[in-house]
């Protein structure tokens, strides 16, 4: 599907991944349910490479990644911000700028809320911040059918198409489709129920009082989030003071739009660059001890932010 791509071995498993390298800020992408870190194509571009140091990496039971060997540990949103700490540590960054698209969004926001210290800034793509519970999902996102199959474990022919043109638009690209199929259908129910039952920090809270400053890009004719519900939230180090729309572009607007989100995110990195000026990189001497439950390499303390 994907290829040859470098394996990073941590304790959950194997996690395939992309890094430009270089001594820039760097900017770790987070895909959403049924992606891969492929979506990102169209960042690993010159403009970027030039200043950042860029990784995308796929999350357990996708892309290159190993499957969890327990999906009901391995595939909450908590366990999967966990793996991303894991991914910087593995990388020895001490800090980061995080890209989270759609579950990938709701990852970020669990980062902020527990290890902001971690963090150079925070770009939500198609990830409304949920208040906990069903009610808190449904007043962020659009109500229908497809929707449906973020709870599916096993996927169709065509429920796999259903869920391409949902995420994707209407002329997706077929590595994507490609990624869809691959993933592992028992990760579905579970973040599903990370967000519908409450196992994830008050995202609304998280924006409202972290000191991590947040960008939202979003596609304005995006049709799982609804854009409009963003407006309504407080925010305490929000982006420019406002949430970024761009026109007529579906839930992935880097895919679809690539040179309009590039400009924006060029521009959020360059600020967050400037207010955090490094060193990205640490040696290993001053990580501590390895930690077995965790990733295998040494590992930064995590210090939560309670």
């Amino acid at each position: 599907m994907t290829a040859p791509c470098p394996i990073m071995r941590l304790a959950g498993g194997g996690i395939g991944y992309r890094d430009s390298g270089g001594p820039g800020l760097p900017i770790i992408f987070v895909h959403g349910v049924c992606g891969s870190k492929e979506v990102f194509e169209h960042q690993f571009a010159q403009t970027f490479t030039n200043s950042f140091r860029l990784i995308a990496f796929d999350l357990p039971g996708h892309g290159a990644s190993d499957d969890a060997a327990d999906p009901q540990r391995s595939y909450s949103i908590r366990a999967l911000s966990d793996t991303t700490l894991d991914v910087m540590n593995y990388l020895r960054l001490p800090r980061a700028l995080i890209v989270g698209w759609s579950l990938g969004g709701h990852i970020a926001m669990e980062l902020m809320d527990r290890f902001p210290d971690r963090l150079a800034g925070v770009v939500t793509v198609g990830a409304p911040p949920l208040a906990p519970g069903p009610l808190g999902t449904m007043r962020a996102f659009h109500l229908h059918s497809s929707m449906l199959l973020a709870r599916k474990p096993q996927f169709t022919t065509r429920d796999a198409m259903a869920w391409e043109a949902m995420c994707y638009g209407p002329e997706p690209d077929g590595m994507h489709f490609a990624a869809i199929v691959r993933a592992d259908g028992r990760m579905r129910p579970q973040t599903s129920q990370s967000l519908l039952r409450g196992g994830i920090s008050d995202q609304r809270r998280v924006v409202a009082q972290s000191p991590v400053p947040l960008a939202l890009i979003n596609g304005a004719a995006d049709p799982i989030v609804r854009v409009k519900y963003l407006k309504t939230l407080a925010y305490a180090n929000l982006w420019e003071g406002r949430s970024h729309a761009i026109a007529d572009a579906g839930h992935a607007p880097f895919l679809s739009h690539p040179n309009q989100f590039n400009a924006l995110l060029h521009r959020f990195a360059s600020d967050m660059a400037r207010r955090f000026p490094g060193p990205y990189h640490v040696d290993k001497t001053i990580l501590s001890a390895p930690d077995a439950s965790h990733a295998a390499e040494p590992r930064f303390r995590r210090q939560a932010a309670r």
